[in-house]
């Protein structure tokens, strides 16, 4: 049985965009490349500003993020102010947890007005030439396989575990978290640990064609695979992944009528 996804409708505006990204990991795998990132990423949010309506960051766009009862981790202050102004000027800012990143909670509603979601989501994108419709997440737990992962979630998830997990004083929780981080896949992304397993075990393109097969949805976007993906599910549906930004700093951009990858190289 397909889940029920939580359906959101954004009206788009004559001349305005709809921007995707994901998987900045801030933070990872050196604080001096976390940096430079940064400033790459700023300088892409200043460059769309102009046009953009709502922009996507589709989970880990922190490498770790844990919000204590009054502290958050150290750090991304310039990307954070670049949020905040963003926000300010009534760019719509759409926030999705990821597996890195899952237990961000209610500090940037409050400080910047943006929408954080955990779970995939159903979007309607209206624009004046009729309607497209997406279903947009990070990626994580989805589709086949991964039990391991599944289960580990579920706990992270939990609020008993989370409520342990305040009970460390930040340092030693941030430093556990970052132990932990040195042996993630956007850690040793350039040994070349990441490749396209072909279609047929492409456990999230699996999980669109699952879906699909019962809700239609002209595109599914996600990140957490860290590769560059836009592949059809069926003749009027397809399925992009957004990759990472470590090393491919890729986009997607929705003009009112057709979905585009894009590099920041190429923009």
């Amino acid at each position: 049985m397909n889940p029920q996804f939580d359906q959101k409708t954004i009206n788009l505006q004559p001349g305005k965009r709809i921007y995707f990204s994901s998987d900045f990991h801030l933070g990872a795998p050196s604080p001096a490349s976390s940096r430079d990132r940064e400033k790459l990423i700023i300088q892409w949010l200043e460059s769309i500003r102009h046009d953009a309506q709502v922009i996507f960051l589709v989970g880990d766009i922190f490498d770790f993020w844990f919000e204590y009862n009054t502290v958050i981790p150290k750090g991304f202050v310039r990307f954070l102010g670049k949020l905040a102004e963003l926000s300010d000027n009534g760019i719509e800012l759409i926030l999705f947890t990821g597996n890195h990143d899952m237990w961000m909670f209610d500090y940037l509603p409050k400080e910047i007005g943006a929408h954080i979601y955990q779970d995939p989501i159903h979007f309607t994108f209206v624009t004046e030439r009729g309607h497209k419709t997406a279903l947009i997440g990070h990626g994580d737990g989805l589709g086949p396989g991964d039990r391991t992962y599944k289960f580990l979630k579920v706990i992270f998830k939990s609020s008993f575990f989370q409520s342990l997990f305040r009970l460390a004083h930040p340092d030693l929780g941030i430093w556990i978290a970052t132990k932990w981080s040195k042996g993630s896949r956007i850690a040793n992304v350039n040994k070349g640990e990441e490749r396209f397993l072909g279609e047929d075990n492409e456990w999230l393109f699996q999980y669109c064609k699952t879906i699909e097969a019962n809700e239609h949805h002209d595109f599914y976007i996600f990140g957490h695979r860290h590769l560059i993906l836009d592949l059809q599910v069926n003749a009027k549906s397809r399925y992009i992944n957004l990759g990472e930004w470590v090393t491919q700093q890729h986009y997607a951009v929705f003009d009112g009528e057709d979905l585009t990858l894009k590099s920041i190289l190429s923009s």
